[in-house]
């Protein structure tokens, strides 16, 4: 198959564009000079992508995304900033990816994400691996989200919040504070709710050693938000279960970490009552 047999004759593609020869491109797509796509990646029709973008292998873009582009930031400069987008993504329709805000930086999506239809990816949010976000999620600047997490629909992420991975966030809440590894929260005001515990048996957490894993995280959950302990103390007590197992101490750090940082809020902390915890969920 030729490379024109790809690239529809109406796409809008600059000279000094890089694309595999595997890429396939829509009607009326526009790329811009700096961009740089790898193999297997499918353009829609009407995407635009612009700015110094760098796209991996085998993503799917659909129609209407806008990748590139620079910040809605006041502070931005013209200054050379990045996206930079990994391999096996799929981004749906209108999806809005911009550049970071100043020279060097980068807004990052790693790789097996699924951006459902009109999801906004501000300035130098950093996005990891197997994350999925629902419908119509905005994300402020400097946002961070680890892997596996589940974003529900309609929601919006205040700037310069963390969350953690396998966390579970309810549509349409409010998300103004740091989200801790391997819980479920939703509404507003944002509130943990419980343990993922269906995000944790799906990945497969649940049986790992006989499901010790799991067992403690529970009864980590259960420390820090049904026993009414200051944050500081509950830490301090899963001290002797982090040692020994790696999702307790991925939580324990992070949140001691969570706080720090310019602009960040603090963590989800504190007694969550709902019917949920009350039945041991």
């Amino acid at each position: 198959m030729s490379l024109t047999t790809l690239i529809h004759p109406t796409a809008v593609i600059h000279a000094g564009a890089t694309l595999h020869p595997t890429v396939k491109v829509g009607p009326y797509a526009v790329i811009g000079e700096k961009v740089t796509i790898g193999p297997g990646t499918e353009i829609g029709a009407h995407v635009v992508i612009d700015g110094h973008t760098e796209i991996g292998a085998n993503n799917q873009i659909f129609p209407g995304a806008v990748i590139g582009i620079e910040p809605q930031d006041l502070k931005y400069d013209g200054s050379v900033s990045l996206v930079k987008i990994g391999d096996n993504n799929r981004i749906r329709e209108y999806v809005t990816i911009n550049r970071a805000t100043h020279a060097g930086e980068a807004t990052v999506v790693g790789n097996d994400n699924l951006l459902m239809a009109y999801v906004h990816v501000a300035h130098n949010c950093i996005l990891a691996d197997q994350i999925i976000i629902a419908n119509a999620v905005s994300l402020a600047g400097h946002v961070e989200i680890e892997s596996n997490a589940v974003i529900g629909g309609v929601l919006g992420i205040h700037q310069f919040v963390h969350i953690g991975r396998y966390a579970m966030l309810g549509g349409m809440s409010r998300i103004d504070r740091d989200v801790p590894p391997y819980m479920v929260v939703e509404g507003n005001p944002c509130r943990v709710r419980g343990l993922n515990a269906i995000g944790l048996k799906r990945a497969g957490i649940t049986g790992l050693e006989g499901g010790r894993y799991y067992r403690e995280l529970k009864e980590a959950y259960r420390l820090l938000y049904r026993s009414d302990l200051p944050l500081q103390t509950a830490l301090s007590q899963l001290e002797t279960s982090a040692q020994q197992n790696d999702f307790v101490q991925h939580l324990q750090q992070f949140l001691l970490t969570s706080s720090n940082g310019a602009g960040r809020r603090g963590p989800m902390v504190g007694s969550s009552r709902t019917k949920a915890t009350q039945r041991g969920e």
